[in-house]
């Protein structure tokens, strides 16, 4: 692989994107179902590629230069290797210039969501295992890890399924990948339909609780919490730093992303040497498996704690850290979708079919039961973007709430936000996210589904608790 191969692998994703969003503007179906041009990019790099583009012209002519599709083989090379390399910059960048109150506050308003937010990731785990253990296994003879792919793909999203793609391939189930890439797809779809679905019963039933008279109320509540947005110093001491530093200021916050992910990296090569050291000499061996992004993204909130704690907060422009996390995203998407192996679907369609289907079920089933009992107002409001970020992405989850709840009259944005510190590190690409596949080839899977099943009572019992503990205070968001 040479350079000149890179480089024009990544010009011809930029292309694909640009067709995407041409795609995604002039078709009403993929626009309404807030399909990501990432996404409609990666399908087209697919059906031009060599699994369906190639496959068909192969059939018919072994020997013909199409024969791998219309992408040259270095080219390829590259995107497959990309979604490992990218998802570390897309983490690294979440906690990065993002304001990190006092964990009491964000407890006190985070509290519900978080706990219905792990009962959806947890009971990902409890579905996905129990249908590898009943059907998966002892029927289409897959491996147990297949279990995991619910959470991975739905609660993770094509980003970590993309990341996840190695540890499947070290645990020899290289398919593993595939399908939970497509699995994404799945889930990113069917959360913007069902969620939809459900918010449109809510107006129909009454049940959408959008209260207007508790507005002016819920500002004085806020105006005494401290603000996220930028101070005017902050805002002109940025401006004298970037005047004088002779460098494009995108550079300058991609710097903070590198020093993010070397203290991930440092973090995870001084785990792996304890491991080396202590339980794994034994034969117990968990961090080989775990891949970098989910460091990097404790990295991040290393980097941010640094920068707050030495008063330069104005060294950061969060609008860039997202450019730059997006930018990544984008390149994670579309190399990892156009890279996917439909001979890996087709020979597992069944399983492909059944794992979608109760991933869904689950979700939607855990929302309409958890939600009410766990946020003592403004169920749909605050839970749908939970729902929607437990089937797709984060970016799913706030594009219901925003259908929900345009004006943010429940609060559910801030809590949704403060969420992700309780949620981010564990599941939906978290640490056990990359821990469960070898933990359950190390223990099997009757221990990890035993131990998911009770996190997932815990936080229930937890959530209906406090939910009826908030009623009896009058305590507002």
């Amino acid at each position: 692989m040479k350079l000149i191969d890179v480089f024009w692998a990544y010009i011809i994703i930029g292309i694909l994107i640009l067709v995407g969003r041409l795609i995604r503007q002039r078709i009403w179906v993929v626009r309404s179902l807030y399909i990501p041009s990432s996404v409609v990019a990666g399908i087209i790099g697919l059906l031009l590629g060599p699994s369906a583009f190639g496959a068909v012209v192969k059939a018919s002519n072994p020997t013909s230069a199409l024969a791998n599709g219309i992408f040259a083989p270095n080219i390829i090379d590259v995107w497959k290797q990309s979604p490992s390399i990218f998802i570390n910059i897309v983490f690294a960048t979440i906690f990065i210039g993002q304001s990190i109150p006092s964990l009491q506050m964000v407890w006190r308003k985070a509290a519900p969501q978080a706990a219905f937010g792990q009962i959806l990731g947890w009971g990902q785990y409890v579905i996905g295992l129990l249908l590898a253990l009943t059907v998966l296994v002892p029927v289409f003879k897959l491996p147990m890890i297949s279990g995991c792919l619910i959470e991975v793909a739905f609660e993770g999203g094509h980003g970590t399924a993309a990341g996840m793609a190695k540890t499947f391939e070290e645990l020899q189930f290289p398919a593993g990948a595939d399908l939970s890439l497509a699995l994404a797809t799945v889930g990113l779809i069917s959360g913007v339909v069902a969620g939809t679905a459900i918010i449109n019963w809510g107006y129909r039933s009454g049940n959408l609780q959008v209260i207007r008279e508790l507005k002016d109320e819920r500002k004085q509540d806020q105006s005494a919490e401290p603000s996220t947005e930028e101070t005017p110093e902050i805002q002109a001491a940025r401006a004298n730093l970037l005047r004088d530093l002779l460098i494009d200021p995108l550079s300058f916050n991609f710097g903070f992303v590198g020093l993010a992910i070397a203290f991930g990296w440092l973090l995870l090569e001084g785990l792996r040497a304890l491991e080396a050291a202590t339980w794994g000499v034994n034969g117990l061996k968990l961090m080989t498996y775990v891949p970098l992004f989910p460091m990097a993204l404790i990295g991040g909130a290393i980097v941010q704690i640094i920068i707050e704690r030495t008063r330069r907060r104005y060294l950061i422009s969060r609008a860039l850290i997202e450019n730059i996390g997006g930018l990544a995203l984008d390149v994670t998407i579309v190399t990892a979708m156009a890279t996917i192996s439909l001979a890996a679907i087709g020979d597992n369609l069944i399983p492909f079919l059944l794992l979608s289907a109760a991933g869904i079920i689950w979700n939607v089933c855990a929302f309409i039961f958890f939600a009410p009992r766990i946020f003592p107002t403004f169920w749909i409001e605050r839970g749908i973007g939970d729902m929607g970020q437990s089937m797709g992405v984060t970016a799913t989850g706030i594009l219901l709430m925003r259908m929900a709840d345009p004006d943010n009259h429940s609060g559910a944005f801030e809590a949704f936000a403060y969420k992700q510190l309780f949620f981010e590190p564990i599941l939906g690409g978290g640490l056990f996210t990359a821990a469960a596949p070898p933990l359950v080839v190390r223990f099997g899977a009757v221990p990890v589904l035993f131990s998911a099943l009770v996190i997932v009572l815990l936080w229930s019992v937890f959530g209906i608790i406090n939910c009826r503990r908030i009623k009896s205070a009058d305590f507002r968001f």
